[in-house]
């Protein structure tokens, strides 16, 4: 796109929402060196946990930006042995790796890291500043903006909509959001104190008379709905339920709700109160659903992700494509706003993450329907939960719950079996020392790891990039790298090309550089 350098522009990305997939984005738009511009409506972060921790290939994803520690205060993700799908068990010991990564933290301590991550890398977060008006041109987009001081315009190269499922941005675009709404469940949750009798100390979880022990973080389904209990660290255990046809009264939510819920569910009282010590404490109930995706993601300058894209009642999947979102799309926006991005590259944002999008929503509604009450729904998950007991049923609902199951078109024919995938953990060994793949990640630029005999792809790769790419030389150290000479990362993580032969052939070279070209642009 040719750029109008008459315009005076406030900021290179405006970003409408500074929720966890707002700020991821400004994240990685400051890794890239930009310094966008947040703007959320709300005075303040939210202190009330929407979500109790992150689910999937996105707990690696803030590991490979030096996130992870932050969080979790432990300085790198395992893998999940157990999980479950529709509050059935998962038994990922089977596989040979588990795909499953989670990290329990409380979304207000999500936004509170990312905010300050944000920060450290030149993000500018305006709370109590909400976009009214937006139009566009060639050159610009303009968004007008009521803040706590007035209104003011601000001018800037793109602007990103992370604003949620009612968007401002999205309607402001006009941009339809067809799908499905719905209203017969009912959910419901609140932080609480349970007596320590209750606790069962080897699991964490809920010893339930009359019903039994209910795991941590791991649903249960009744006939009559669904239960969960999550101790998060740091945090006031949260109890949630889940109904059918059984809403909830035009006053606010209470516990005397939450408790007469939980008896309809278990067929048993569990003997709860309120939290100790000062709130906000989340007690919420939430009524029906929808299951949308917005027409387009992009209009021009304009784009959205997470919810403001597409919404699903997933849960931690929802986050989990939403981040995912922000990952793609940030050094696809700084590749443009520096003037490097080849043709197409903005428009690969949306061909590579509506599929995912439709995989998260196809979950959803699977999940939603082997939930709900009924002998027809008992009879069919019986039967899956003898499919579960199978490692290639296990394996692919696994690779689902994650999003390893997202391969993107690099447009590469026959392409090596690593190439539009994730790529994978790696260990490895440099002139340096050891290094995970992880730790080289965190600079959010596109990286050559070479493995190869004769140093060949990184000569190839340094090439045709113009220093465009990082090449690291390496030997490795793990099964992966046994499978892998070469591997073309982009900033995201994905693979844009690999090679498995120890000295790569004249033409695989040839097919590295026209990679290089095709996501990072011609040498400078």
């Amino acid at each position: 796109m040719d750029i109008d350098t008459d315009i005076d522009i406030d900021a290179d990305v405006v970003i409408v929402g500074a929720g966890p997939n707002g700020l991821m984005l400004a994240c990685e738009l400051g890794l890239a060196g930009l310094r966008p511009v947040v703007l959320e409506r709300e005075p303040g972060p939210a202190a009330e946990a929407k979500a109790n921790g992150l689910v999937g290939q996105v707990v690696r994803m803030v590991d490979r930006r030096g996130l992870y520690e932050r969080l979790a205060g432990k300085p790198r993700p395992e893998p999940s042995p157990f999980y479950m799908f529709a509050a059935m068990p998962l038994n990922l010991g089977i596989l040979d790796e588990s795909p499953v990564y989670t990290l329990p933290v409380p979304q207000p301590r999500l936004v509170r890291v990312l905010a300050e991550r944000a920060a450290e890398l030149g993000a500018d977060v305006r709370y109590g500043h909400e976009l009214t008006g937006l139009k566009q041109d060639d050159g610009a987009v303009f968004a007008d903006v009521t803040g706590p001081a007035g209104t003011y315009r601000l001018a800037a190269r793109h602007l990103v909509g992370a604003d949620g499922g009612h968007s401002a941005t999205r309607k402001l675009c006009g941009i339809g959001f067809p799908g499905v709404s719905y209203d017969r469940i009912t959910r419901r949750w609140g932080e609480v104190t349970v007596p320590d009798e209750w606790l069962d100390p080897a699991t964490g979880g809920l010893n339930v008379p009359g019903h039994g022990l209910v795991l941590p973080f791991l649903g249960e389904r009744t006939e009559h709905g669904g239960f969960s209990f999550a101790p998060l660290p740091g945090r006031p255990p949260t109890i949630a339920t889940m109904e059918w046809d059984v809403p909830g009264p035009d006053a606010p939510m209470t516990l005397d709700e939450l408790r007469d819920s939980v008896r309809r569910v278990l067929g048993t009282d569990v003997p709860f109160g309120p939290p100790d010590g000062g709130g906000p404490h989340a007690l919420r109930r939430l009524t029906g659903g929808s299951n949308r995706r917005a027409e387009r993601f992009r209009d021009g300058l304009v784009f959205l992700l997470g919810d403001a894209a597409h919404v699903d009642p997933a849960g931690g999947q929802g986050l989990n494509l939403g981040m995912q979102d922000a990952l793609d799309l940030g050094w696809k926006l700084a590749a443009d706003v520096r003037g490097e991005a080849p043709p197409g590259l903005l428009d690969s944002y949306e061909a590579e993450r509506r599929p995912a999008a439709r995989r998260v929503d196809m979950f959803a509604r699977a999940t939603g329907a082997l939930l709900a009450p009924g002998d027809d729904v008992t009879g069919l998950r019986e039967l899956f939960a003898e499919l579960l007991a199978e490692p290639g049923a296990v394996r692919r609902v696994a690779d689902l719950i994650a999003g390893t199951d997202v391969r993107y078109d690099m447009g590469v024919r026959d392409p090596h079996p690593l190439v539009g995938r994730c790529a994978p953990d790696m260990d490895l060994r440099t002139s340096r020392g050891p290094v995970r793949l992880a730790e080289l990640t965190r600079t959010g630029r596109p990286l050559l790891i070479d493995l190869t005999e004769d140093g060949s792809a990184a000569e190839a790769a340094e090439a045709a990039a113009g220093g465009r790419v990082d090449a690291v030389r390496a030997t490795g150290s793990s099964d992966v790298t046994a499978d892998v000479t070469a591997v073309l990362v982009r900033p995201d993580s994905y693979v844009a090309w690999a090679s498995s032969s120890p000295r790569p052939s004249r033409a695989e070279l040839d097919e590295l550089g026209a990679a290089v070209r095709r996501w990072f642009g011609p040498s400078a």
